[in-house]
């Protein structure tokens, strides 16, 4: 009867620290990136009241007869399963498809803490933050692009605090620095019924007025101040000397109205019979190279070149409109930082008010041998223990066995409500049926007491 007192006992409490588990489970059904534990048993040491015998000639063998003295919890294990993505449309908020864990510093356990929250902010200082705590990655990328227009950041650095505003490889980034101006694309078509100005290439005079064509630009000088190139077009000559190909030459010159600019340059380009630019010949360059002085108050700026290209303008009896638009322009003024942007690879993009984009920093993410051996802190924090495996270092999102992050989504909790519901029942009826045993053997002692009056 103490036997069974005692085992109801170890049950009680075992069944106890499995309520103590699923209701920190329910308790943190909407917290982000949580992970739902479970609690197994084992049986604790059985009396073995006589041991097994073998067969022997006419005798069959005997089991061991054992009572077994209770039960006991066998492991605490926590579920490393991902949870679902929620979609908050907060360019802040960052999920971990699957394995890996955001890398954070700032707390009082070691250089670093691991999380799976990525619900980020920015404090007044630029830090990338959560939960308090600095998220961690690379910002040296050695201000190189790759031919495909993204940014290869040197991985092999140990991860550091990600800054938005500033860092000590790209100084400040709150502000992204102007840009001159190099070429401008110029493309369109000129009426071909339009009157030539002379009878022959050099015949045309002074510079028309008006143009019977201009095509006008935005142009940018080292300092960021922004100027109006005007390219005008006026139909020059028609060269009949081999009627089968009659060669059409249309004269251009670029000019600025902005006292504050000087350019002065001019040519020619000419057309084929089917209305198409001939290319090739030295007087009559498609792709020539203008300078702009910046003067007056703008003085200050240096002179800059800019490539242009005239391959895209045609003189094609069209029925639709004839004109000159510029295109493929860069160059642009200075810009404050407006907004950001993480991509599936954990590189964060600055948006800026002038149109342009930046690389801020690259997410790194760690990984590790046995993630659930890691331990819980609190605040959505883990560190590593002896059974988890150590931190190696930062890794890039989807290399070295993690996954890709996904932008603007939170990763939800993986605790299953249904089935801690049901779970919460089953130990319900185990606590109550544990309780009865202790009824009932306490019954039995006090019977057997009163067998003595």
């Amino acid at each position: 009867m103490m036997r069974s007192m005692y085992s109801a006992v170890s049950g009680l409490r075992a069944q106890q620290t499995k309520l103590d588990v699923i209701g920190n489970n329910i308790a943190n059904v909407n917290t982000v990136g949580y992970k739902a534990q479970r609690a197994t048993f084992s049986d604790l040491f059985s009396q073995v009241l006589s041991g097994a015998s073998g067969p022997d000639g006419n005798r069959g063998g005997v089991n061991p007869k054992q009572v077994g003295l209770g039960t006991q919890i066998a492991s605490l294990d926590m579920i490393m399963t991902p949870g679902g993505p929620q979609f908050t449309g907060n360019p802040y908020d960052v999920s971990i498809s699957g394995n890996g864990f955001f890398i954070v510093q700032g707390g009082q356990r070691g250089d670093f803490q691991f999380t799976r929250a990525g619900n980020f902010g920015v404090d007044k200082a630029g830090n990338l933050t959560v939960g308090g705590m600095q998220v961690c990655g690379w910002q040296d990328y050695g201000g190189k692009r790759q031919t495909d227009g993204s940014y290869e950041y040197d991985t092999q650095k140990p991860a550091e605090p990600i800054n938005l505003f500033s860092d000590k490889y790209n100084g400040n980034k709150r502000i992204i620095s102007p840009k001159a101006t190099t070429k401008g694309d110029l493309a369109g078509n000129l009426d071909p019924a339009k009157t030539a100005r002379g009878t022959a290439l050099d015949d045309i005079g002074t510079p028309p007025s008006p143009a019977d064509y201009t095509g006008t630009m935005t142009v940018y000088d080292a300092l960021g101040n922004s100027y109006e190139v005007q390219s005008k077009f006026s139909k020059c000559y028609v060269d009949s000397t081999d009627p089968d190909n009659p060669v059409t030459s249309w004269y251009w010159e670029a000019k600025s109205a902005d006292a504050k600019l000087d350019v002065t340059a001019s040519g020619y380009i000419k057309f084929d019979k089917d209305g198409k630019i001939v290319s090739g010949d030295t007087d009559f360059n498609t792709k020539p190279q203008i300078t702009l002085t910046p003067k007056g108050t703008n003085a200050a700026a240096a002179p800059f070149t800019v490539n242009l290209d005239f391959s895209g303008i045609s003189t094609y009896n069209s029925t639709g409109s004839n004109e000159i638009k510029a295109s493929n322009v860069d160059g642009y003024a200075a810009g404050d930082l407006d907004d950001i942007s993480i991509g599936n690879d954990g590189v964060i993009t600055g948006i800026y008010s002038n149109g342009q984009k930046q690389p801020l920093g690259m997410l790194a993410l760690a990984n590790f041998d046995n993630p659930a051996g890691l331990e819980k802190i609190g605040g959505n924090l883990y560190v590593p223990t002896v059974n988890s495996g150590d931190f190696k270092g930062g890794v890039k999102p989807g290399e070295s066995g993690t996954s890709m992050i996904s932008s603007s989504n939170l990763e939800m909790s993986n605790v299953d409500l249904a089935e801690q519901f049901s779970e919460m029942m089953i130990t319900q009826r185990a606590y109550q049926a544990n309780s009865k045993i202790i009824t009932a053997a306490d019954q039995l002692l006090q019977d057997l007491i009163n067998m003595v009056r």
